[in-house]
C-alpha cells in the first residue's frame, strides 16, 4: 500500500466495533465446521407482522414508488409514529414537527451529536452503556465524560454524584431506559428526576428507548413526563419492538425547535427511504396487542428461562426482574477476567456470548445472553455448556 495515504487521526480514538471484529472470528470458526451458537448480538430472529410483509410487497411493484422521497418522511409515517406514541406511550406529539423518522435509532445518535455539541463539548454517557455513544461522541471530537451505573444502585444514575461534577460543560447527557446492557426497566420517577435535572443544568437529556415493549407489560417514555418536551430528545427503533432489525427504521421525537436543528444535519447526510418500506413500517406501527403480546413477552419469556439455565450453569448472578431481550449476570469471583469466561465458552462450548466489559468498565465482572435465538438453539447451547464448561 501507498505509505503517502493515512487515515484521519479521529480514527486512533475508536476502535473496530468489538461484533464487527469478533463475528469475523464467530464466521472462521463456522467455515471450520464448529457450528457455533450466537448468542451475542440483539437481532430479533422472528419476522415482522403479516401485514407488514404484505404491505412491502403490495406497493414494492408500483412504478411511482422508487424516487427520492421527504427528508421528513412521509405524512403516513409520521402520523403512524404519533399515533403509537399516543396509545402506548399516552404522549401528545405534533406529526408535522415534532416527529423525525430515521434510518434506524443508530443514526439519529450521529446526527443529534451533529446538531447539539461543538468539538470539545462534553456529553455525560453511562459506564455500563451502548458502545456508539461514546465512539461517536469522540469521533466528531466531544468530551466524554463517563457516569457510573453500578448494581448496589440498581443500574441508575447517582444523581448526588453528578450534582458533585463540573457540568459547566455539559450539552448532553445519554439515558437508556429499560437499559442496556443491564435489562434495568424506565420508571416514572427516574424520568421526572432526569427532566429535573435537565432544567436545573441546561442540559438536553437524551433517552434511548428501543426495549420498552420487550418482557414489560408497562412500556413508558420520559416523554410522559410534564415538560420534558423542552429539554428531552427520546429516540426509538422499530428493531426490537417489531422484528425489523434489518430494515433501518427509527424515529426521534422532541419540541419542533430541536427537531428542526436534527433535520438540517440529517438532510445533508441521507435522501430518505424507500417509500414501500416507510409504508410497511406505518402498518407495523398499527400492530394489535395481542401481536405485541406474543412476540415481544410470550415467546421471550419461554427464552428467558433457558437463558437464566444458562447463567446457572455459569455460577452468574443475575436480577429476575430485568427487561428487554438480553440477560445480564455477574460472573463468578474465582474468575480474574470475564474473557477466561466467554472465551472458554466459545473455545469449549462453541457458544458466543458477550463480555460485559465492551459496555464500559463497570460491565468487567458481567456477561450478555442474547435471547434472539429459539428455543431449540438456547437448549443446544444450554447442552454444550453442561457438557464442556467445568468450574
Amino acid at each position: 500500500m501507498n505509505k503517502n495515504f493515512v487515515g484521519a487521526t479521529r480514527l486512533d480514538s475508536v476502535q473496530e466495533y468489538y461484533f464487527s471484529r469478533k463475528l469475523k472470528e464467530v464466521a472462521r470458526m463456522n467455515a471450520e465446521g464448529k457450528n457455533v451458537i450466537n448468542l451475542g448480538i440483539g437481532s430479533p430472529d422472528m419476522p415482522p407482522s403479516e401485514t407488514t410483509i404484505k404491505t412491502l410487497c403490495e406497493y414494492a411493484p408500483h412504478a411511482d414508488v422508487h424516487g427520492y422521497q421527504p427528508y421528513v418522511g412521509i405524512t403516513e409515517l409520521r402520523q403512524a409514529f404519533t399515533d403509537f406514541y399516543k396509545k402506548w406511550y399516552h404522549v401528545t406529539l405534533n406529526p408535522a414537527n415534532e416527529i423525525q423518522p430515521l434510518i434506524g435509532s443508530k443514526e439519529g445518535i450521529l446526527h443529534i451529536t451533529l446538531a447539539f455539541v461543538n468539538p470539545g463539548e462534553q456529553v455525560l454517557v453511562p459506564n455500563p452503556g451502548y458502545p456508539t455513544y461514546t465512539s461517536l461522541s469522540t469521533l466528531l471530537g466531544a468530551e466524554v465524560i463517563p457516569y457510573n451505573l453500578t448494581e448496589d444502585n440498581g443500574w441508575l444514575p447517582d444523581f448526588n454524584a453528578l450534582e458533585r461534577m463540573d457540568l459547566s460543560k455539559v450539552k448532553l447527557m445519554w439515558t437508556n431506559y429499560p437499559h442496556m446492557p443491564t435489562g434495568t426497566n424506565a420508571t416514572l420517577n427516574l424520568h421526572q428526576k432526569l427532566v429535573d435535572f435537565a432544567r436545573k443544568h441546561h442540559i438536553i437529556i437524551v433517552n434511548d428507548n428501543p426495549y420498552s415493549f420487550i418482557l414489560n407489560k408497562n412500556p413508558l417514555s420520559i416523554l410522559q413526563i410534564e415538560g420534558a418536551k423542552e429539554c428531552c430528545i427520546e429516540l426509538n427503533s422499530m428493531s426490537k419492538s417489531h422484528n425489523m432489525p434489518g430494515w433501518r427504521v427509527g424515529m426521534v421525537a422532541s419540541n419542533a425547535t430541536f427537531i428542526e436543528w436534527i433535520l438540517k444535519v440529517k438532510s445533508n447526510i441521507d435522501s430518505g427511504m424507500f417509500r414501500p418500506l416507510q409504508l410497511a413500517a406505518t402498518t407495523a406501527l398499527h400492530n394489535d396487542e395481542s401481536w405485541h403480546e406474543e412476540m415481544n413477552f410470550n415467546l421471550y419469556s419461554k427464552r428467558r428461562h433457558l437463558a437464566e439455565q444458562i447463567l446457572d450453569t455459569l455460577q452468574c448472578s443475575y436480577d429476575k426482574s430485568q427487561v428487554g431481550m438480553f440477560l445480564w449476570g455477574r460472573i463468578p469471583n474465582y474468575y480474574q477476567h470475564v474473557e477466561e469466561l466467554t472465551e472458554a465458552v466459545l473455545q469449549k462450548a462453541h457458544v458466543f456470548i458477550t463480555p460485559g466489559f465492551i459496555f464500559g468498565s463497570n460491565g468487567s465482572r458481567y456477561i450478555r445472553i442474547s435471547l434472539c435465538s429459539n428455543e431449540q438453539k438456547l437448549a443446544e447451547a444450554l447442552h454444550r455448556i453442561n457438557e464442556n464448561i467445568k468450574e
